[in-house]
């Protein structure tokens, strides 16, 4: 019998054990990779007891996971993984200034509840969005404003456990283990033990000593005690925030402002050097930065100030900016005193990591084994001389970011395990990093836990006394070595277990859509950063957002296909059943194309995978049909309205959802009304593409937008000859989209004239799938290079006078909801642009991810609910709690078919508000 037929019976939630959830459970955000046992996903602790006591009796360890984005492989390991995330993630109480909270509960969700109370837990990592209050306690996290609040260890105040026993004793009243430590500690000389107050390295028998064993339990990477629930104090929320941001010219140059800053009581000092910075400027999501840089900096170093009034914390920049220019330290300070600017700079300092990942070609990562060392602020800046040249020497590249405030860069070097030799640089330079840091009054690890990359220091940095004292208090919680053993004690060396040496060197696949290096190495840029895990902003990943389930994560998908694709066969891989279910709930909104650092683009990869499936295993009809989308949707404009009266029979043969209303197609289409008015008189040509939605379905939209383009003086002329093959690449039809694309081009091709589109998953196709359908075709580029929104055009015949807008729409609120594959390819800032041109309008973008519609998607029956729970989780809220008179503006038609449907209120394209601001009839 497997594990997890053994084990599921014993609990509410339940077990896996085939070879998928076990792979993806291999690894964290680490280098490191071990396939475990099987993952358990418990619902509560009596649960987790269970768990405990039938691993006990098997004889096989047990490891707690959040969420998985260890940097040292804390969270690998050949043992039972309890996954907390999925179900023990409630906020229990917020009583006063204490939060009562299950392991799986996300830092940011907690201070999302925490803020209605004007507090916050102090504590803040820049993985905020997808961490664990477990996972923070497991490592002792710190973050940003450590310098403030310190660590997890100094705002956890009571936690309940279960021990390898499956006992769950008060940890301070608990007189056997009590006695136990003391008697350990009485023995110690404790002297020896770092002085520098930021470290997460070892048990912290110091805490214990002074504190209690509540204390012990935080850092201990799951190897004392499995947490089941935390009591955590929480930090009043700063009334006021400003951000200082210097210009330096070198990174020296930054890390030596960071005393001057410190003097004025900075609540944090953060680094970014010029490497973390080109790359931000690579990025559709962080394009807002070049627009605020002066020059271009070698290091940015921003500091942040709280205060009570926006006049102090103002009040403080400006006298930090004038220290630093009487000083010569740096060229510009920019101010960033609104919550806007703050937004922008806050926005690429915490994606410090995720931007130097996306940095990697192949298998040459930003490692990290030596990125959490930390010294005293007054070290620092000779500390990281000594440390560039260690990197010089041998020969390594790096990334400088992170805490100057607290001593602590996030320096990670470049290196490719799986080049000769380079394992053995890799073991070098971080033993002379660990006693470089010894040497400078430092620590090994201050945020980020042993894990598999430290522990094995652990006996050189304390000392034979101290260790012996770690490895006797682990005996004490755990004498048969059963919880994630080889952590912080009786560690492997650093150089097992590694990832990417262990994997097979890929076989080829052919493939339709071209990948750069191949789709292996497309998947292979995942390094489990978790980004796609994050539930409260953004768009990716929507249908971990809908099931918490890490399959369901481009993460999970990412890595699902890694597996695959490193087997014998990797064609014949790609018929699997599991990996189809896998990979079905992708929504293909492309978010994973500019929300992931490393860029994992997950939606072309699904293509792909449906492409090399469907060989195997025919073509479904649903997805025949929805393939021919145009031809479809001509049909029944032709023959409507009847066809609308009928449209309901093909809801059981293609496996529709009988919940969804049908799209009505309009017989006076978009074609017939361009056919029979007079022609355009304009002096500019554009072309505008008559998609297969807005010319069969909403004709509205479209008549409105050749109205606006001719006003504005463009001669539009319609391309509507054939479909883009968007849908067919959404079903995996690539053959045919790619005859489809052909065409397209072709016809494209022959104007220079612009291309604009409504539909913006159509018209983005041409400036993105096309590249990989039709690589080597100049003519792709050329046809990319001209297409744009019409959204675009509008803002500048706005802009030089030539459309002219009054006051219709004057004193009226408007909530855009921009299109997932507009916010991932090209941003929504042209299409709120033409929005706030409107005279006297507000505008406001939500913030809801994704709508849950995604083509046919929602349509499906089999996807229906997850379709709606997406929509629900901010889209239909947001609308909610907007007035009834407000106006509601989506891009999409997906998305207003969704906001119809899920929040019974009609949304606009904005094209058509423009129209009515317009004085258009």
């Amino acid at each position: 019998m497997s594990l997890a037929r053994t084990l599921a019976p014993l609990i509410a939630g339940d077990v896996r054990d085939d070879p998928y959830t076990r792979h993806l459970y291999s690894s964290d955000a680490s280098m490191y990779a071990i396939e475990p046992l099987a993952v358990a996903f418990p619902r509560h602790a009596d649960d987790v007891q269970s768990l405990v006591v039938a691993c006990g009796e098997l004889g096989v360890p047990l490891l707690p996971r959040g969420a998985g984005t260890s940097l040292a492989g804390q969270t690998v390991g050949a043992a039972v993984i309890v996954d907390f995330s999925r179900h023990m993630n409630r906020i229990l109480e917020i009583d006063g200034r204490t939060a009562r909270v299950q392991p799986g509960v996300v830092q940011d969700q907690l201070n999302r509840a925490a803020r209605k109370h004007g507090l916050m837990f102090g504590p803040d990592t820049s993985t905020s969005n997808r961490a664990t209050i477990g996972g923070m306690i497991g490592n002792n996290s710190a973050g940003s404003h450590s310098v403030l609040y310190g660590s997890t260890i100094d705002h956890v105040e009571a936690l309940r456990v279960v021990l390898a026993d499956a006992t769950t004793p008060d940890l301070t009243t608990d007189t056997r283990l009590n006695t136990a430590v003391a008697e350990v500690l009485r023995g110690v000389d404790l002297s020896g033990f770092p002085r520098f107050w930021r470290h997460s390295g070892g048990y912290r028998l110091d805490a214990a000593a002074r504190d209690g064993l509540t204390k012990l339990i935080v850092g201990s990477e799951g190897t004392l005690a499995v947490v089941t629930e935390a009591t955590v104090r929480l930090v009043d929320r700063p009334r006021a925030k400003a951000i200082a941001v210097g210009h330096f010219t070198s990174t020296a140059a930054a890390v030596a402002a960071t005393a001057d800053a410190l003097s004025f009581g900075a609540a944090s000092v953060e680094l970014l050097d010029k490497a973390i910075l080109d790359l931000s400027k690579q990025r559709v999501d962080y394009a807002g930065l070049g627009d605020i840089l002066e020059g271009e900096p070698e290091a940015l170093l921003f500091v942040e100030f709280f205060g009570d009034t926006p006049r102090e914390v103002a009040d403080r920049v400006d006298k930090l900016a004038a220290t630093w220019k009487s000083g010569g330290h740096g060229y510009h300070t920019l101010r960033a005193v609104t919550g806007e600017q703050q937004a922008a700079v806050l926005k690429v300092r915490k994606a410090g990591l995720g931007l130097l990942m996306a940095s990697s070609v192949g298998s040459r990562r930003p490692l990290a084994f030596v990125e959490d060392t930390a010294v005293p602020p007054e070290r620092l800046l000779p500390y990281v001389e000594e440390f560039a040249q260690i990197l010089d020497r041998h020969g390594l590249r790096a990334g400088f970011y992170g805490h100057c405030s607290v001593g602590c860069l996030h320096i990670r070097p470049f290196v490719d395990l799986r080049a000769p030799g380079e394992i053995g640089t890799m073991r070098a330079v971080a033993e002379e990093i660990a006693e470089l840091a010894a040497r400078h009054g430092g620590v090994n690890s201050s945020e980020h836990g042993d894990g598999l990359a430290r522990s094995e220091f652990n006996r050189r940095l304390f000392g034979d006394q101290i260790y012996e004292a770690m490895r006797q208090v682990k005996r004490i919680f755990d004498p048969h070595d059963r919880l994630n053993p080889g952590k912080i004690v009786d560690a492997p060396p650093m150089t097992e277990h590694l990832r990417d040496p262990a994997q097979p060197e890929p076989r080829p696949l052919a493939t339709t859509l071209t990948f750069a290096g191949g789709m292996h190495a497309a998947a292979d840029r995942c390094m489990n950063v978790g980004v796609c895990r994050k539930d409260d902003t953004g768009v990716m990943c929507p249908s971990y957002m809908g099931t918490r389930e890490e399959e369901h994560s481009t993460r999970g998908r990412a890595n699902a296909l890694v597996k695959a694709l490193s087997s014998p066969d990797p064609r014949q891989a790609m018929g699997d059943e599991r990996l189809h279910g896998i990979l079905d709930l992708c929504l293909e909104c492309k978010a994973c194309q500019s929300e992931c650092p490393l860029g994992v683009d997950m939606a072309a990869m699904k293509s792909e995978f449906l492409h090399q499936y469907q060989e195997i295993h025919g073509v479904p009809l649903r997805a025949r049909v929805f393939g021919a989308i145009r031809t479809l949707n001509r049909l029944g404009s032709a023959t409507a309205p009847v066809s609308n009266w009928l449209a309901g029979a093909v809801r059981g043969p293609l496996g529709l959802s009988r919940r969804r209303p049908l799209p009505r197609f309009h017989r006076d289409n978009l074609l017939r009304w361009y056919a029979r008015r007079p022609a355009s008189r304009g002096t500019r040509e554009v072309i505008l593409l008559a998609d297969s939605f807005t010319t069969f379905s909403e004709p509205a939209i479209g008549r409105a937008a050749v109205e606006l383009l001719e006003r504005a003086g463009y001669r539009v002329r319609l391309e509507s000859e054939g479909c883009c093959g968007r849908s067919s690449i959404s079903k995996g039809l690539l053959d045919q989209a790619r005859t489809m694309a052909e065409a397209m081009v072709t016809r494209l091709a022959a104007s220079d004239a612009p291309i604009v589109g409504l539909e913006p998953s159509c018209l983005l196709t041409l400036k993105d799938e096309y590249a990989a359908l039709l690589p080597g075709d100049p003519r792709v580029r050329q046809v990319a290079a001209r297409a744009r929104l019409v959204p675009e055009l509008l803002s500048e015949a706005i802009d030089d006078g030539s459309l002219v807008l009054g006051d219709a729409l004057r004193g009226r609120t408007i909530l855009l909801h921009g299109h997932c594959h507009e916010k991932a390819v090209t941003g929504t800032a042209a299409t709120r642009g033409l929005l706030s041109r409107i005279p006297g309008a507000e505008v406001t973008e939500i913030d809801a991810g994704c709508c849950g519609m995604a083509g046919s998607f929602g349509f499906e029956a089999e996807h229906y609910d997850l379709s709606m729970k997406i929509g629900g989780l901010r889209l239909f809220p947001a609308i909610a709690e907007s007035s009834p008179d407000t106006l509601l503006a989506a891009t999409g038609v997906s998305c207003r078919q969704q906001i119809a449907h899920g929040a019974g209120r009609a949304a606009r394209h904005p094209v058509e508000l423009v129209h009515r601001a317009a004085g258009m009839p």
